[in-house]
């Protein structure tokens, strides 16, 4: 990329080792590189662990400032590889502070421990609810409330139909409970390994009100290394929690952000939910939020911004507790990004509106 952001050249290379040595071959024939990779936390991850491996270092551009990038450019928006290529290296070059793109194996294995469980969890529920409708079949009123592979074992012990459609629904009711017994014990052992995980990194998220082991880790694999926050305002941006600004002359107003990480934000709409249900510093800050004549759904919000700012604290006092007790203290990338229009890093968004979260406001309690 020349100094007038105009490319000098291109190549497209195919995925593997060849096309690595070509990519190699490709940037040795200029004295400066640098290199910048799109989604270097997902696809890109084997481009940075081969770089790294090399010792060679890239910088991480955020998907959606890229994004930006091609759709201020002259080409309208057109989306192509080269034109995504170029968007990525006008975005590194011009925007200050990006991180440096490296992979945590073990956020990497977390992230892939809670996914793989994700994916059983919701193959069980497939499961369930295929028993449920053969139950229905099989029984007056099939099965009632929360079905499990003892309850319907139990339940077809006292089915012995005679007629043959009856008998090929009863056992192929039988082999979903097997199956679902089957699925039991691996979302069990992923439990496990995901507790062993999170005990491991040292992460303590567990000690506040509102979030588990499972909700813990998932926020954990999400966040990966906290110090590329610059502050809690941008953490809350990252996770949507933030307000957007849409002020206009004197009229400050506010509205909500559909942006950011949903999976994080939803792991804070379950904390706020757990909160509201107990008689907790977070439940009374809500009801001050109504009090003031906020509906329920923006007291919500109100709250899960506060949350947001208490977990980003916790996330740092691990941080700095992994550092005081490691040698090469925490792990990641620690260059801070404040690139205009990343996720995680921001103008006017950063400037949300609650203010720093105290200890008498929403005081961390252990999850139940």
């Amino acid at each position: 990329m020349s100094s007038a952001l105009a490319p000098l050249a291109t190549i497209t290379v195919q995925v593997g080792p060849h096309g690595y040595r070509q990519l190699r071959r490709f940037a040795d024939r200029w004295s400066t590189v640098m290199w910048a990779i799109e989604g270097a936390s997902g696809p890109g991850g084997p481009l940075v662990t081969r770089l790294a491996s090399d010792g060679i270092e890239a910088v991480d551009v955020p998907a959606k400032l890229a994004a930006r990038v091609r759709m201020l450019s002259t080409g309208h928006g057109r989306k192509n590889d080269n034109a995504d290529a170029i968007s990525v290296g006008v975005a590194a070059l011009t925007a200050s502070g990006l991180r440096s793109a490296a992979v945590d194996d073990a956020i990497v294995a977390l992230r892939a421990l809670i996914e793989h469980r994700d994916d059983i969890v919701r193959n069980r529920t497939q499961m369930i609810n295929r028993l449920h409708v053969l139950l229905a079949r099989l029984l007056p009123g099939g099965a009632t409330g929360r079905l499990t592979a003892d309850a319907a074992a139990t339940l077809l012990r006292g089915v012995r139909p005679r007629a043959t459609g009856a008998r090929t629904l009863r056992r192929l009711a039988v082999d979903l409970v097997a199956e679902i017994r089957h699925l039991d014990r691996r979302i069990a052992a992923r439990d496990n390994d995901i507790t062993s995980a999170v005990d491991e990194a040292g992460c303590t998220l567990s000690e506040l009100r509102g979030i588990g082991t499972q909700l813990a880790a998932k926020i954990l694999s999400r966040v990966g290394d906290v110090h590329r926050f610059r502050s809690a305002a941008a953490f809350a941006t990252f996770n949507g929690t933030a307000p957007l600004e849409v002020s206009s002359g004197s009229t400050v107003r506010h509205r909500l952000s559909r942006a950011g990480d949903r999976q994080l934000n939803c792991c804070l709409h379950i904390m706020a939910i757990t909160q509201l249900r107990r008689d907790c510093e977070g439940r009374r800050y809500y009801l001050r939020k109504r009090a003031e004549g906020k509906g329920h759904k923006e007291a919500l919000r109100c709250l899960k911004r506060r949350l947001s700012d208490l977990v980003y604290r916790q996330l740092l006092a691990d941080a700095r507790r992994r550092s005081a007790t490691s040698p090469g203290g925490h792990t990641g990338a620690t260059t801070k990004s404040s690139a205009a229009g990343s996720t995680h890093t921001a103008g006017s968004s950063d400037k949300s509106l609650p203010g720093p979260v105290t200890d008498e406001l929403i005081a961390p309690g252990r999850s139940t």
